[in-house]
């Protein structure tokens, strides 16, 4: 929602929704909001409990049944398998999500990998669509005022007029832009460490189409899965930036990293709020 600043003042109960890259500070703000009695919601935290559970699970079990002294006893029910996610730990769901390539190096079919893309996909659009409800929750249950939606970076792909008009309805939109010294530190940080991500089927289809063709490769099972992540990074990431700033201009607001890394209080990010709703009611 767009406020004016006496308007944003005034509110007895204040809901933001942050939006930006992984990396860029959403879940380090949002753990400094908790201790000022702020209701965290993580959307990455509902999707690998709530709508990618089972599917999780069907995934590691499958692994675990490839091991004969395992099978055994899962098929006896002698152990069984949970998920242990946390919001500071994800690694489950990208375990499930995968990479695309070679099976012989951990990568996966394209129509598997697609699969999994959409079941993401529609795990990520429930999972915002729950936020008035946990909203309600965070008020009637835990009688929190104050309510932070830590959103996953892949909320500007999904393309869902619904989820959009849910999130300006019920928050403030604030997207964390990123400088040129953020954007090198998380591509660097991706070449490091090449994790699976979520990718529009369109987007994917045509960076698939001229990778391969770069790499001289006639067929997705030669790809190895670590060169694909790392080289699609960079067009990812300087295709979402776009994306997060039609949202903000449009429903919300951005900040600057550079600000948001010398918050270091409550008060602080209040101060840094305030002064983007000001400017932006000025602007216009």
């Amino acid at each position: 929602m767009k406020l004016s600043l006496q308007e944003f003042q005034d509110l007895s109960h204040k809901s933001i929704t942050l939006l930006g890259m992984s990396g860029v500070g959403k879940t380090y703000l949002s753990n400094i909001l908790r201790t000022s009695k702020w209701f965290h919601y993580s959307g990455d935290y509902r999707i690998g409990t709530r709508y990618l559970n089972e599917p999780i699970l069907d995934n590691i079990t499958q692994q675990a049944m490839q091991v004969p002294f395992l099978k055994d006893l899962l098929r006896s029910d002698s152990i069984y398998i949970r998920n242990n996610i946390t919001v500071d730990h994800l690694k489950p769901i990208s375990s499930f999500v995968g990479k695309l390539g070679n099976p012989e190096l951990g990568g996966m079919s394209l129509k598997e990998f697609k699969r999994r893309q959409r079941l993401h996909y529609e795990a990520e659009v429930a999972a915002m669509k729950d936020v008035p409800s946990f909203i309600q929750k965070a008020h009637d249950v835990y009688d929190y005022t104050k309510f932070i939606n830590d959103a996953g970076g892949s909320v500007c792909e999904l393309d869902n007029p619904e989820v959009l008009k849910i999130l300006k309805e019920h928050t403030i939109i604030i997207y964390i832009k990123t400088n040129k010294s953020d954007e090198k530190m998380l591509i660097e940080r991706a070449k490091k460490s090449p994790k699976p991500l979520y990718y529009r089927e369109e987007f994917l289809d045509q960076q698939l189409e001229i990778y391969m063709r770069e790499r001289d490769i006639p067929y997705v099972t030669m790809i190895d899965p670590d060169d694909f992540v790392l080289w699609i990074f960079p067009q990812l990431f300087y295709s979402r930036i776009p994306r997060y700033e039609a949202i903000a201009d449009q429903y919300g607001y951005s900040i600057k990293t550079e600000d948001l890394y010398q918050v270091k209080t409550e008060a602080d990010f209040m101060s840094l709020v305030e002064k983007v709703i000001e400017a932006d009611s000025f602007s216009n």
